[in-house]
Parts: C-alpha cells; structure tokens; sequence
C-alpha cells in the first residue's frame, strides 16, 4: 500500500474527507486548462482551508493551508484576510523557510491593496533587516525606490537609468580606446 494511502488512512474519515475536497478543488482552479479566475471556486477553497486550519491545527498540512488562504486572499484583493493568515504563519511557523515571503507579501499587500505607502515601506524596511540575504531582498529595494511612483514614472527613471549607462559605456571606451594610441 503507498504511503500516502496509508497517511489517508490513519485519518478519520471526516477529515480525509476535507482533503481530499480542498486537493479536488485546488486541482480544478490551478488547472492549466483553466481560463480564468474562478471566483466562486476560490472562496469555496478558502472555506475549506479555513474549516481545515480550525479543526486540525497541529496537523502538518495546515501550515500548508495557512500559506496557500493568505496567497488566494491576496491573489482575490482581501488584503485583510491576507495579513491575518500571513500574520498566523509567522507566529506560528517563525523559522520556517516561507515565513520571510510571507513578510515581503505583506508588504506587497501594503502598498498593492492597500495603498499605504508607509506601512509598505515600513515593512519592506523590516523585511531588508531581518533578510538581507533572501531572494526576495532585491525585489524589497526595487520596489521601496519604486514606492508612489507611478508606471509611467517607473519607465521613464528606467530609460534615464539606461541612458546614463550608455553614455557610462561610451565614455569608457573612448578613454580605453585613447590609452591603446
């Protein structure tokens, strides 16, 4: 008998159940044949998840749950329910490996859903301090100095950036070019 049968098993039906609803569901709304968002299916999702999280919260699939409800609530603009969930997975799961995403997502959530450019940039900040290191601390930086700007303000810094560049590298090669002579 694989494992996995065997775990399923070893829960009560009830929950097995609960599983096997919440993998039904995420299977047809992660589909890749999916064309678009599905509303009604996400919120049916997050009462799962939620239900789940309730009822079993020493199992190790919650966690799991946790991060995934705070991605949906995201992906759906609540960023309430987002901070809540993301705020749970850090409480409970500190030295966990998502719990630095979780940080930089509730910036996002900030400063994207929110528009709260201070309490973007307050935990952007935090997010710098306590990760310096993490994959995420470039896209941290980008977007503080991208903070109030606005697309159109975004592209035009990027094509002066680019322009200062080019001419960085002309100015370069002609003094190359000048020592060679």
């Amino acid at each position: 008998m694989p494992v996995a049968i065997l775990w399923l098993a070893s829960c009560g039906p009830s929950k097995n159940k609960e599983i096997y609803n919440i993998k039904s569901i995420e299977d047809r709304l992660y589909a890749p044949t999916a064309a678009s968002f599905n509303k009604p299916g996400a919120d049916s999702l997050l009462q799962l998840y939620s239900s789940f999280i309730k009822k079993y919260p020493g199992d190790s699939l919650t966690r799991r749950y946790i991060f995934k409800a705070g991605n949906l609530y995201m992906t759906e603009g609540n960023g309430k329910s987002a901070l809540e969930m993301f705020d749970m997975y850090m409480t409970t799961y500190p030295e966990d490996p998502k719990t630095p995403v979780c940080l930089f997502f509730k910036a996002f959530i900030y400063e994207t859903i929110f528009n709260n450019l201070d309490k973007a940039q307050e935990t952007y900040i935090l997010f710098l301090e306590k990760y310096p290191r993490h994959e995420f601390a470039n896209d941290a930086k980008m977007s503080l100095s991208n903070l109030g700007k606005t697309p159109d303000q975004i592209v035009a810094q990027f094509e002066a950036n680019k322009k200062a560049d080019s001419a960085r590298v002309a100015d370069s090669l002609k003094k190359i070019s000048r020592k060679k002579r």
